[in-house]
């Protein structure tokens, strides 16, 4: 069983004992700590919920919701809801925050709390720390029972959520609905079945065939957007009878779509097609983290804007987007961060957004992927027993390759003009990720497969040498 305790919240596997999974226990106890940081930090006492449709997820709800009563919270209870919703609905409630009970892209048997300070974006690094703090000391000071805190549902912000997407600006209606579009969605038997057909409807879209649509939590298949996971949706658009295939995770944060013929578009390429159109429209500058595709600076360049690229997760994706005043910024994994809705991953305007640019392009979404440049990611790791410093295995390829442009801001990014590599320790395990992108898939492998071979032509020359890498 697992139980991972981070700066962003806690996540875990459902079962087993105190501290080793998720338990009730766990779920008080993180709860009780972010409730307290939400009293410290903004002097508000109120917190929205919401949840995915994980079997877990009434059970972690009730006990979260509970124990920020007792600390004389009020809870918005949102009840079945996505990500982006919960985030839109925490500055309009006025809250101290928010909690967001999903594991997002994991299996079923996960579950997770996610956290939002009062603006509904994702907690920094720095209070995530004080979160942690205040749960390993138990600095809690519960309410007496003429305070306890108040308890509500709300299930009108799905609503609320694309009505604003419906007002945007970039937003079409108009040319969505004269596009016709007929559409194959897989909402992975989440709360994309209660968001997406909504949305679709009222941009305009009448033929929709659902896949996995009930929210019953039991997911037909790895949750995960990616190709693999994706046959029976590619196989019923392989028909011919449909324009494109709309795919998300069971929190709809991320976006991943199929064209016409059921080939993947590519979970990259989310952000690249409607970059192309927020910055092609309006000018402007685009973020996404290092290791996302090398595409998505091309198609800022054409529109004369300016890129940049942030560490790896979504908080560092939006404090660049903020410092950058980016137009449209995400995350190689399909998730569009839109700031003139908000500043949270968010599918549900990345579809909007989306087919307003394939129906004022005109064109098949085939037609669409091939316009842009066309680049392979291969994502790999390679294992370190622990004793070993990863950091000091990453200074030895930065030393290796010094006569390259890198990029150090996050793990080590090497760049070889159109090419790149880069390679991240992870923070749970003796592991380094290397991600390396190029014009084909095989090249990208080697680029990868040469690292990998200098990260262990390094380790074993420290060995022999005793120079410090244990």
């Amino acid at each position: 069983m697992t139980l991972i305790k981070s700066i962003s919240g806690i996540r875990g596997t459902i079962g087993g004992t105190v501290g080793d999974s998720l338990t009730p226990v766990d779920a008080v106890k993180f709860a009780a700590a972010f409730g307290t940081w939400v009293i410290q930090n903004s002097g508000i006492p109120k917190i929205v919920i919401g949840r995915d449709a994980r079997p877990s997820g009434e059970m972690i709800s009730s006990l979260v919701s509970s124990t920020l009563m007792g600390l004389g919270i009020e809870v918005v209870d949102l009840g079945l809801s996505t990500t982006p919703t919960v985030e839109i609905a925490v500055p309009l409630e006025k809250a101290g925050g928010g909690i967001i009970l999903t594991a997002s892209h994991n299996p079923v048997q996960w579950n997770a709390l996610k956290l939002l300070n009062q603006k509904g974006e994702f907690i920094s690094g720095a209070e995530g720390a004080k979160v942690l703090e205040l749960a390993e000391t138990d600095a809690f000071d519960f309410a007496e029972v003429k305070s306890l805190g108040k308890y509500s549902t709300d299930d009108s912000y799905i609503k609320k959520h694309i009505e604003a997407v419906l007002a945007l600006p970039l937003v079409d209606v108009e040319a969505i609905r004269q596009a016709d579009f007929k559409v194959v969605i897989d909402c992975v038997n989440s709360t994309g079945g209660i968001s997406l057909p909504p949305l679709l409807k009222a941009l305009g879209v009448n033929e929709i065939h659902k896949l996995y649509c009930e929210p019953n939590g039991q997911f037909p298949h790895n949750p995960e957007p990616l190709p693999e996971h994706l046959g029976q949706i590619s196989s019923v658009l392989e028909n011919g009878n449909y324009d494109l295939g709309i795919v998300v995770d069971p929190d709809v944060d991320r976006l991943a779509f199929l064209s016409e013929d059921g080939t993947p578009f590519g979970e990259e390429y989310t952000l690249v097609a409607v970059a192309d159109y927020i910055v092609g429209e309006i000018g402007g500058n685009t973020v996404s983290n290092l290791s996302s595709t090398g595409a998505l600076r091309d198609v800022t360049e054409k529109h004369n804007g300016s890129y940049e690229a942030s560490a790896v997760g979504e908080v560092n994706v939006v404090e660049k987007m903020k410092a950058t005043n980016a137009v449209i910024g995400g995350e190689g994994n399909g998730g569009i961060i839109y700031p003139e809705l908000h500043y949270g991953r968010d599918a549900l305007v990345g579809i909007a957004l989306f087919l307003t640019h394939l129906a004022k392009k005109d064109i098949r979404m085939s037609m669409l992927r091939a316009s842009y440049p066309s680049y392979h990611i291969s994502k790999n790791k390679i294992d370190l027993s622990p004793e070993i410093d990863v950091d000091k295995v990453l200074e030895g390829i930065k030393k290796k390759y010094a006569k390259q442009p890198i990029n150090a801001i996050d793990g080590v990014k090497i760049e070889f003009d159109k090419e790149w590599v880069h390679l991240r320790k992870s923070n749970t395990e003796p592991i380094i990720r290397i991600y390396s992108e190029s014009g084909s898939l095989a090249t990208a492998d080697h680029l990868a497969q040469k690292i990998m071979s200098d990260i262990r032509e390094i380790v074993s020359n420290k060995e022999e040498t005793h120079e410090g890498i244990f």
